[in-house]
């Protein structure tokens, strides 16, 4: 891997962003990068959607929300999707993203960055807990909430 960087996400990489595959079983954790993608268009004053290039290649797509006046204190900053390329998987994209989106989050002033995700063998518990998030809580409908402290 060359050294890897984050773009905003354009019309020049929306379409790579959406094309990621992931390794089998790891589709049911995950909404379609599609939704991902055009939520981040319908809420632009909160929505931080980028992608993650290795060199020219799309390698993974992180979309953060910074929202202090959400309700509901997990959705003031957090991680709405994180996907890494199946062939890159393991060799630190998606740490790298959930970093870039950790500083970003403490340069607004969050000392908080949340995380939600669905229990499950091929799920991403195992990537969130090794990035150095703690479970926290659970919602109402099963999905764990985690949290890094920044």
């Amino acid at each position: 891997m060359t050294e890897l960087r984050l773009e905003e996400l354009s019309a020049a990489t929306i379409v790579a962003a959406n094309s990621l595959t992931l390794l089998p079983g790891q589709e049911q954790f995950v909404a379609p990068p599609s939704y991902a993608i055009a939520d981040a268009f319908l809420n632009p004053a909160t929505s931080w959607p980028r992608v993650v290039l290795d060199g020219d290649r799309v390698v993974g797509f992180i979309r953060g929300n910074f929202d202090p006046e959400a309700e509901q204190e997990e959705f003031r900053s957090c991680i709405w999707r994180v996907s890494v390329a199946a062939d890159v998987q393991g060799s630190g994209v998606g740490k790298f993203a959930v970093l870039a989106l950790a500083d970003e989050a403490r340069q607004r002033g969050f000392t908080r960055l949340n995380a939600l995700w669905e229990p499950g063998e091929d799920g991403p518990e195992e990537f969130f807990i090794h990035t150095g998030f703690t479970v926290v809580g659970e919602t109402q409908y099963g999905e764990r909430i985690g949290a890094l402290t920044l």
